[in-house]
């Protein structure tokens, strides 16, 4: 299948600097921030969004890794990588690469409904508008329209890439 080169390494590094702004703007008055990663690629986006955070502000970063069965969510439990209480009161921002139907950050969103926290924003690099779930980014890399039988694959690290195929 043929692939379609829809953002370079540069483009990328932009984006999430852009979106590390946007972060900081509506999180200013805030002594911390808990930047969760959707285990695999959300997570490296994760660790990206809170180095450039870190670069440009004050704002002390929590960073957390979130394990979501992708193919099975409703049957397997969400995992974090550290404890439910480290949350209390804060601002979360739930990270992944792709926002296709919502579904991953549905059930992604399920511990955090179990404590009281400040607020839950969503960050995504590539925001495809085809959402099941009402679920929507208040940051987002790139818009892209596509169909539903396209796939969007990202990479990032050594070569980071956003491919259509």
């Amino acid at each position: 299948m043929e692939k379609s080169l829809i953002l370079d390494a540069p483009q990328i590094k932009q984006k999430i600097r852009r979106m590390a702004f946007e972060i900081y703007e509506h999180n200013f008055k805030e002594r911390s921030i808990v930047i969760a990663g959707i285990a695999g690629q959300g997570y490296v986006l994760a660790k990206l969004l809170a180095k450039e955070v870190e670069a440009i502000s004050e704002i002390k970063i929590v960073l957390v890794q979130v394990w979501v069965d992708k193919e099975a969510p409703q049957q397997s439990d969400v995992k974090l990588d550290c404890e439910l209480k480290e949350l209390k009161k804060k601002c979360i921002i739930l990270v992944d690469d792709v926002l296709n139907t919502g579904r991953t950050f549905a059930y992604g969103l399920k511990p955090f409904l179990n404590i009281a926290v400040k607020k839950i924003e969503i960050a995504v690099l590539v925001n495809r508008s085809h959402t099941l779930f009402p679920i929507y980014p208040q940051y987002t890399g790139y818009e892209l329209a596509t169909t539903l039988t396209e796939h969007v694959e990202v990479v990032l690290g050594k070569g980071s890439a956003v491919y259509l195929k």
